[in-house]
């Protein structure tokens, strides 16, 4: 059974990690929800990466609520990958939960989370199923199917992009990040598949088969800078080139799997000729890959005026 009171040696079994930049609207209610957790040995590493809203007022009224069970930490705007590598620095714990500002946890994820390390000292990071919300709360979809090559050693799958870990979801052990390293701060984008690669070579990874978080939308956030994103994936994909089980055909199919998202992106906006380059391009790494083909053939169709655009 897991101890759901305080620690002898006064250090929480786990503390939740939490970047915060212009989160106002929302930081409440990913608060709220950490503090609505069934396991209770925790404590809140909140940092605020300079932001210019209400904010630190927000953090200055749970501080008030929780005590030491909630640790406030104000940098200058340096990224989110910063802010989380700063309550990493400042974390005792043995393990380390993450949730953004704008996500939100249902009660059973720590729990759960931490359950799935017992007896199994080779297991470094585990996550779980999770939903989609939008900036209203209403769920857009829900992933709760477990993927292929999603558990165990991972890690070419990782690269490939034929997994993904949600971050929300993710708990990892604190000695991971001593052993390979914390966030890359110089990624603009992958910066948490990054770190997740490092783990996985030399760790096992885990699935809890439970959803374990909601994370929210955005419009105004950095994954629809197509550009960005294409540029953080490809310096992704060349700082791992070569590493166990990441090589050449890897890394086409890695290639592939960006263009091919990066293609129904564009088909998403109704972009379609850039969404045609891209999809073809995709084929043109990997051939062999069927959702490749699938994305490609209904790209050209939806642009010869053939079929009509999935809303």
């Amino acid at each position: 059974m897991m101890s759901q009171g305080n620690r002898i040696d006064g250090m929480p079994k786990v503390e939740v990690i939490i970047p915060a930049y212009n989160a106002a609207k929302y930081l409440s209610i990913a608060l709220e929800s950490v503090i609505a957790q069934t396991f209770h040995d925790w404590r809140i590493i909140l940092v605020d990466d300079g932001s210019k809203d209400a904010t630190p007022e927000v953090a200055a009224a749970y501080q008030k609520k929780l005590g030491d069970r909630l640790v406030y930490i104000r940098q200058t705007n340096a990224g989110p990958s910063a802010a989380r590598n700063l309550a990493i620095r400042h974390s005792t714990a043995e393990f380390l939960a993450l949730l953004d500002a704008d996500d939100i946890w249902p009660p059973n994820r720590l729990h759960d989370s931490l359950q799935s390390f017992e007896g199994r000292p080779s297991v470094g990071l585990t996550y779980g199923f999770n939903t989609r919300i939008g900036p209203d709360g209403s769920i857009i979809d829900t992933f709760d199917s477990r993927q292929p090559h999603g558990e165990g050693w991972i890690a070419p799958y990782l690269y490939m992009r034929l997994v993904d870990l949600p971050c929300p979801t993710i708990t990892f052990r604190r000695e991971c990040v001593d052993r390979v390293g914390f966030f890359d701060e110089t990624l603009r984008a992958s910066e948490d598949r990054d770190l997740w690669l490092r783990i996985s070579l030399q760790y096992e990874v885990a699935l809890v088969p439970h959803l374990l978080g909601h994370y929210r939308t955005s419009p105004e956030s950095a994954t629809t800078d197509s550009d960005l994103m294409l540029n953080a994936h490809l310096r992704f994909i060349q700082k791992h080139y070569g590493v166990k089980g990441c090589g050449w055909i890897a890394r086409r199919r890695a290639l592939a799997g960006i263009y091919r998202q990066r293609a129904e992106t564009f088909a998403n906006r109704q972009q379609l000729w850039k969404a045609l380059k891209s999809s073809l391009r995709a084929v043109a790494y990997y051939p062999p890959d069927k959702r490749t083909l699938r994305t490609a053939l209904s790209v050209l169709l939806i642009s010869m005026g053939l079929r009509r655009r999935r809303r």
